[in-house]
């Protein structure tokens, strides 16, 4: 009508089936997982070619992506066929090295741990890796680069008649003295394994070193940052400028520049005058991933901030507070504790922020503060065994969430080593769920029959299995396994999962 276009509405996307692709570290059954073998960080880098995982024992993993490389000198030759090659990502493992070593803090009578609490990825320069990774004290920023590897040649002597310290002038067997001589012969004598080269001393030349073919990784511990936090560090997160990065542990949140390692401004500080009057503390923060200002903070209340760096250079204020509406006589001895966000992340094009509390996944428009634009039930049927959750502790851990890179689904883990993956576009019913196995989708749950309706107020959309007696699959749920982290690929849909000490890779 009125000559106008009409514009068609997208139907929502097909639920993904998802497949099996890899595995790393897989135990055999009945074999005990050792403490220091779990994983506790997973990241891809901004191209998704490479992938960091971090454990317990404060180690850096990095694995690299193997199928590019196979296909890469037929690119031309696959863009010219008629069909699409289907290929999913590949990857196998690269290096590893000791990231944080275990330390006591003699002040304090504080034993730090080693163990990897996040690892992020920076910008790549003269191909070489570099990323950051912290415990709960302690920033490092290592640099992973391929080295020729360094060969002596030219050598004097024959090398197989050289002794076990590589000196032919006397017995490995004799005393030596500083000078790498032996202890009871003259300064000038020499075993009878040494003849001189034709010519005498005139023929004898330095040794030349020279670079092979061959190629080692070495990491390199470039910068460390550290004496900057009282408490335990939670978040870090790099700025689109590339330049600087934050960290942020229960009350403060630092910006560092990664040149400069011996300073760092305090951009916020919840720290009351008096402790007895806290209230809330910061359990993560990210930076907006296009605007160099912006970055946001969840709390233990279950609310986020957006600031700007331009306001003040103490960001006590806040541009925007996301809350969630709670039910009227819904409020429970659990109500707070359920409700502390344990993640946030960004969507690529920093539109929404996707949170994680104990029972939902929360995704959020930064333009419309009223309320989450959809909730996803994660494990509704927990909610009534909240009491024997506090009891042992399991409703105090913290699941990390993540977003595809086209924002149209999101994906979390939960307990007996389930993870779940919503759809997030406008009329989607998809709600997998997934078992961190060789076969994911063996404990499968029937999607809804049919979408929930929309809350007028604050537009929220609630998916998720109901059932109080079982878990998403029927099953009883298992709470010594839990799949607290996992991360998306950055362009493909593929998800790797940390269950335990092994790493699981999946693709749709």
């Amino acid at each position: 009508m009125n000559g106008g276009e009409v514009k068609e509405v997208e139907a929502p996307a097909e639920p993904l089936e998802w497949r099996f692709s890899q595995v790393f570290g897989e135990r055999t059954a009945g074999e005990e997982v050792q403490e220091v073998d779990i994983i506790s960080a997973i990241e891809f880098d901004k191209t998704g070619d490479h992938l960091a995982t971090g454990d317990r024992g404060g180690r850096v993993v990095l694995f690299e992506r193997t199928d590019k490389r196979d296909h890469g000198g037929y690119r031309r030759d696959l863009e010219m066929m008629d069909h699409p090659v289907r290929t999913h990502p590949e990857f196998r493992y690269k290096t590893e090295f000791q990231s944080h070593e275990p330390e006591f803090d003699y002040l304090k009578s504080l034993e730090i741990e080693e163990k990897i609490n996040k690892i992020r990825w920076c910008q790549t320069a003269n191909n070489a890796l570099f990323l950051l990774s912290t415990n709960d004290k302690t920033i490092k920023f290592w640099k992973i680069q391929e080295k020729k590897v360094k060969k002596i040649c030219d050598m004097n002597i024959d090398p197989s008649r050289a002794t076990g310290n590589g000196n032919p002038a006397c017995s490995i067997v004799k005393p030596y003295v500083t000078n790498g001589g032996c202890a009871d012969r003259s300064y000038g004598y020499l075993s009878k394994d040494f003849s001189f080269p034709a010519g005498s001393f005139a023929a004898l030349h330095f040794p030349t070193v020279v670079h092979s073919n061959e190629t080692s990784l070495s990491a390199r511990c470039r910068r460390i940052y550290a004496h900057a936090h009282d408490y335990h560090i939670n978040s870090i997160s790099n700025n689109s400028d590339g330049e600087t990065f934050i960290s942020a542990d229960d009350l403060r949140i630092n910006l560092w520049n990664l040149e400069i390692s011996n300073q760092s401004f305090n951009i916020v500080d919840v720290k009351p005058t008096n402790m007895e009057d806290l209230t809330e503390v910061i359990t993560s923060a990210e930076f907006h991933p296009t605007h160099c200002n912006m970055l946001a903070y969840s709390s233990s209340k279950g609310s986020i901030r957006l600031i700007d760096l331009r306001q003040s250079a103490l960001c006590d204020g806040h541009a925007k507070l996301f809350e969630g509406m709670e039910a009227p006589n819904s409020k429970s001895f659990f109500t707070e504790i359920i409700a502390s966000i344990s993640d946030i992340k960004f969507g690529k094009d920093g539109r929404y922020i996707l949170s994680r509390d104990y029972m939902n996944l929360k995704l959020w428009d930064i333009n419309m503060d009223s309320g989450p634009v959809a909730t996803f039930q994660v494990h509704e049927y927990l909610r009534p065994k909240l009491c024997d959750l506090y009891e042992n502790d399991s409703i105090f851990d913290k699941f990390e969430c993540c977003l595809s890179g086209d924002g149209t689904r999101v994906a979390t883990g939960s307990y007996s080593n389930l993870f779940r993956v919503f759809g997030c576009t406008a009329g989607s019913t998809e709600a997998t769920t997934l078992e961190a196995s060789k076969n994911p989708m063996r404990r499968q749950a029937p999607a809804p029959s049919r979408p929930r309706s929309l809350s007028t107020f604050a537009r929220v959309g609630r998916r998720g299995p109901e059932s109080p007696a079982v878990d998403a699959n029927g099953n009883a749920f298992d709470l010594s396994t839990k799949l607290l982290h996992l991360a998306w690929h950055p362009t493909e849909n593929s998800l790797a999962c940390a269950a335990a000490n092994s790493l699981y890779m999946y693709f749709a």
